[in-house]
């Protein structure tokens, strides 16, 4: 343990309202200590829910530890509290571009740079995002329409769920359901099998390499498609309330959970 950590504990220890538990947080997340930086990190939160600097020490915790859905929500909290705060704006900036929703990861730039002009990185940001917007067709990046007959998750908390298939189609955990709240696990899975199939051949055709992931919006439901290994496909769907990004940001906590499961199972 280095002194300056040793001094922090040390003060936080003593003082448990002070709010050097932000530093010691922050100090054990840049030398890896993640889990002992998050417990730091919630224990301030926990004293102080309204701190925007509390949610943004949490979103990058996260984010280190690989949970992106778990730092969205952070910086969004943290934004919520605090509209100017450049630390959660580059950071959902961050996420939305990795999501491929670029429109959106230059409007939280955009923002950012008005807060601080003269921050480089920003500016760096925005000049590369834009860069990468051009050389990318704009029907590539659109999600698919859907049809009526989307799916419903079988979810508790009705926000979301996934189902987790094999390349052959066959379900291998979860479900969904119909807007008649019919159990169609199965024969969604089914159909999975030939639509990874034709996203592999178009992907091919087109000299796009292989294709990570699949996005589908509908009138009700969004959905997200993407394959935790080579064998397996995940799809999690949500409402048509919850932006794509933030779906396909579930989809990959989702995706890790899969591999995890799979390798307990295998």
């Amino acid at each position: 343990m280095t002194d300056d950590i040793r001094t922090l504990t040390a003060r936080v220890a003593e003082e448990p309202s002070s709010l050097a538990f932000l530093e010691l947080g922050e100090a054990l997340r840049r030398r890896g200590q993640l889990e002992a930086a998050y417990k730091v990190a919630r224990g301030g939160l926990a004293r102080y829910p309204a701190l925007a600097d509390a949610h943004d020490l949490v979103a990058r915790i996260l984010g280190d530890q690989g949970d992106l859905a778990g730092a969205f929500d952070a910086w969004v909290e943290a934004l919520r509290l605090d509209p100017m705060r450049i630390g959660a704006l580059k950071g959902i900036a961050f996420l939305y571009f990795r999501a491929g929703d670029v429109p959106a990861a230059l409007e939280h730039l955009q923002r950012a740079a008005e807060v601080d002009p003269d921050d480089e990185s920003i500016i760096q940001a925005i000049t590369r995002i834009r860069q990468v917007r051009e050389a990318v067709p704009p029907d590539s990046a659109r999600p698919a329409e859907a049809g009526q007959g989307a799916v419903r998750p079988d979810s508790d908390n009705g926000d979301h769920g996934s189902m987790l298939v094999d390349g052959n189609g066959l379900r291998l955990s979860g479900t969904v359901r119909s807007p008649a709240k019919e159990d169609v696990g199965d024969r969604v899975a089914a159909e999975l099998a030939g639509v990874s199939k034709e996203a592999a051949r178009t992907s091919r055709l087109l000299g796009l390499g292989i294709w990570q992931a699949i996005a589908v919006e509908a009138p009700d439901w969004n959905l997200f498609l993407v394959a935790p290994t080579p064998d397996t496909l995940l799809l999690t769907v949500g409402e048509s309330s919850l932006p794509m990004a933030r779906l396909a940001l579930v989809a990959d906590r989702a995706a890790r959970e899969a591999r995890e499961w799979l390798e307990q199972h295998a």
